[in-house]
């Protein structure tokens, strides 16, 4: 197996990793070659769209005279992928038609929504995948001088059990995962891959006829918007802490309105125009509370007292004891209003509903209201 190259991400060093569409493209190449020239293959070079040679083991060999099926084992390295460790199986088999044919079986995910890269029906293995796989058979078949025409089967036999820790029930796709990966390269804790997930989400909902939408970073606020304001349709994306990019997203797909619902712990960081949320990047709540605690009249001592605060609920808590808190709310909510229409610009409406746990609803921007009843009465699932 390759040696997996490492890179620094702020201060760790971390190890890489390949995608399954690099597992999928490997075990194929080396299913083909089985099958065209009869010998066994125990391991296999691919060259990634990244320019990276990649050497996998091959596993789970199985033979007959017209069909090869072996597999490659996903390892993503220091990422947290639910797929780390999985066999990615292909089985290569000779056909009567003219040419090369892949499709997914078990464990692979098929498309039942609009706005992927396939077309309703098929199979979940991406454009950069699709095509790195029958590229490497295309090789194989030219290498032995074949002309018969070969189908392609990848299958991912742990897929469907997988595939609900992640996206793809939200995106339409059932049955499995999905075959990914533009690079072939699994980088850990990759900021792309995130945001091309918050543009897949967002571009299915637009091409679907949705152009308005709630978004929320994580689970407290799909939580919140279910189970405190009673909302039980699909029309959300969830943006993590990438509230910048998919503004930025909306307005590239053309898209009419945002609603954003969020925890106060992240969205106060709003109101000093802080786009991405994460703590590596800003944090500045207490910064926050206090200049808009001071403006309300907070006291010296109770914005000392607030800088000194570890969490947000310490700081409101506090605010409420002094009965600050919603002056001090109003006009948080208020920078946190200039900031994202900044961000927007007139391409696109964005409003927000900043909400604790222990609270309810904080505060919210001036159409926020308007906005959840307009997305509210429409339903994204097919009747």
């Amino acid at each position: 197996m390759s040696d997996l190259l490492e890179i620094w991400k702020g201060q760790k060093k971390l190890k890489t990793g390949y995608t399954t569409g690099s597992c999928a493209a490997a075990a194929s190449k080396a299913a083909a070659r089985m099958l065209l020239s009869g010998e066994k293959v125990c391991q296999v070079s691919l060259m990634t769209p990244k320019g990276i040679l990649l050497t996998l083991d091959v596993e789970e060999i199985s033979r007959t005279k017209d069909c090869v099926r072996c597999a490659v084992r996903k390892n993503a390295g220091d990422d947290p992928d639910v797929t780390h460790g999985i066999l990615i199986f292909s089985e290569v088999s000779y056909t009567e038609r003219e040419g090369i044919f892949l499709d997914g079986g078990e464990g692979v995910g098929r498309v039942t929504k609009k706005g992927l890269e396939q077309k309703i029906g098929e199979a979940a293995i991406n454009k950069v995948p699709r095509r790195m796989i029958l590229e490497e058979v295309e090789k194989e078949r030219r290498t032995f001088a074949c002309n018969r025409g070969l189908t392609i089967q990848i299958s991912v036999p742990e897929g469907r059990e997988l595939a609900k820790k992640t996206f793809n029930p939200r995106l339409g796709i059932e049955g499995g995962i999905s075959i990914l990966g533009t690079t072939g390269i699994v980088e850990p804790m990759s900021e792309k891959a995130l945001i091309d997930t918050i543009r897949v989400e967002m571009g299915m909902l637009k091409a679907n006829g949705h152009d308005w939408c709630y978004v929320v970073p994580g689970n407290y606020g799909s939580d919140f918007l279910s189970e405190q304001l009673g909302y039980q349709g699909d029309l959300s994306v969830k943006c993590s802490n990438y509230i910048g990019e998919t503004i930025d997203i909306g307005v590239q797909l053309g898209m009419k309105g945002l609603l954003f619902i969020g925890h106060i712990g992240k969205f106060v960081k709003l109101a000093a125009g802080i786009m991405n949320t994460h703590s590596h990047e800003a944090d500045a709540r207490m910064e926050i509370f206090a200049a808009h605690s001071a403006m309300a009249g907070a006291s010296r001592e109770t914005i000392k007292n607030i800088m000194n605060c570890i969490t947000t609920t310490e700081a409101i808590q506090l605010l409420r004891e002094q009965n600050l808190l919603e002056d001090t709310m109003q006009t948080i909510m208020e920078k946190i209003d200039f900031y994202l229409k900044q961000r927007a610009g007139d391409a696109i409406g964005i409003e927000a509903i900043v909400f604790s746990k222990e609270d309810g609803i904080l505060g919210m921007t001036a159409r926020a209201e308007e906005y959840f009843r307009f997305i509210n009465q429409y339903k994204s699932k097919e009747e």
